[in-house]
């Protein structure tokens, strides 16, 4: 992505920030679940210490174990934190039929089927790692998001994407499913994060160097390696707009790494930011470096350590972007009257 200047980000960094400790961070605030939803789809991988998705083998580059699981809830908190406490930003009202698609623990399913008691909720993954705990009107489902879509067209009101980034090869035939499944006047918004920072990556600085080899590393590997990119971040806008949707709205935002800012929200974000670098690096890596760039799992854990010190040397302030983009699937009246003006539009 185009770096933003710690200026254009509009960030002040807090003077007391090089005093900081870790125990200033009040980690009551956690939260998790340790329960897991019965399934039949339980053959799992078990890899360097860390147990992998069994259905559709290789697909996701992260665990499904329960450290992952309670790593999770810390980017769940985060993101609601990005959004002032909201579970997404597009216009719903009274929706009756909600899909996340790649669900992970469900936290925001759950979340939104307390939110909206007389919807329904439907969350997908690969693992069935979901809370078994759960509001009556939720309810998981395994299922791979890159196949073809079972569920009927026209049949939702909202479509909910989080955090994919690297785990599709084909984002414009996903968009397109979204398109199909959700009923005329519907809203599908998509939220993901950006594995570059504001890093110098012309610096010899050596946090601008571990940062800079980090992305650079993991975007070569989506773009050459894998085929599912790590550019995601820069393409939503395009993707939703070929696929049909119209009144597109981005935001962006920015999750600092550690509580250096000094505006107090910010500087929340960066404990959780913080944490989530901390808590997510290792499920990050892990499988990509060992499976296709041939890493031993001890030089991995090297990198890992080395980078959890970088993010916790209170002189550095860093960050990355993150963005929120939703779109609306056009009436069937304001269809009629696109394809009345253009022969050629397309057609729902």
């Amino acid at each position: 992505m185009q770096k933003m200047l710690q200026e254009e980000a509009n960030i002040a960094v807090d003077a007391s920030y090089d005093n900081y400790h870790d125990e200033d961070d009040d980690d009551r605030m956690t939260y998790t679940s340790g329960q897991s939803l019965a399934s039949n789809v339980t053959r799992y991988r078990y890899e360097n210490g860390r147990r992998y998705h069994a259905y559709r083998d290789g697909a996701y580059y992260a665990p499904n174990d329960d450290k992952y699981n309670v790593y999770e809830t810390i980017v769940h908190h985060l993101w609601l934190l990005t959004l002032n406490d909201q579970l997404f930003l597009a216009p719903i009202q009274d929706p009756q039929l909600i899909l996340d698609v790649g669900t992970g623990t469900g936290l925001w399913a759950i979340d939104m089927a307390d939110s909206f008691p007389e919807a329904e909720v439907i969350g997908t993954d690969l693992s069935p790692t979901q809370a078994n705990m759960v509001p009556p009107n939720v309810r998981f489902e395994v299922d791979d998001a890159c196949s073809e879509w079972t569920y009927q067209e026209s049949s939702f009101d909202f479509v909910h994407v989080r955090g994919l980034t690297g785990c599709i090869r084909d984002w414009p035939y996903l968009y397109q499913q979204c398109y199909k499944r959700l009923k005329p006047g519907g809203y599908f918004e998509h939220l993901e994060f950006s594995v570059e920072t504001n890093a110098n990556p012309n610096s010899d600085n050596h946090a601008d160097k571990i940062y800079t080899s980090f992305s650079t590393s993991i975007i070569k590997l989506g773009e050459e390696e894998t085929g599912m990119t790590f550019h995601t971040i820069k393409n939503m806008v395009g993707y939703m707009r070929d696929a049909g949707f119209v009144d597109i709205v981005e935001r962006k935002f920015v999750w600092p790494i550690g509580p250096w800012p000094s505006d107090p929200h910010l500087k929340d974000m960066g404990r959780w930011g913080e944490r989530n670098w901390l808590d997510g690096f290792e499920s990050w890596i892990l499988a990509l470096y060992t499976r296709v760039l041939g890493w031993s799992y001890a030089e991995v854990q090297a990198f890992v350590e080395e980078m959890k010190g970088v993010v916790k040397n209170r002189s550095n302030h860093y960050y990355h972007e993150v963005r929120c983009v939703y779109g609306r699937k056009p009436t069937l009246e304001e269809v009629a009257r696109e394809s009345s003006s253009n022969p050629e539009a397309m057609e729902m």
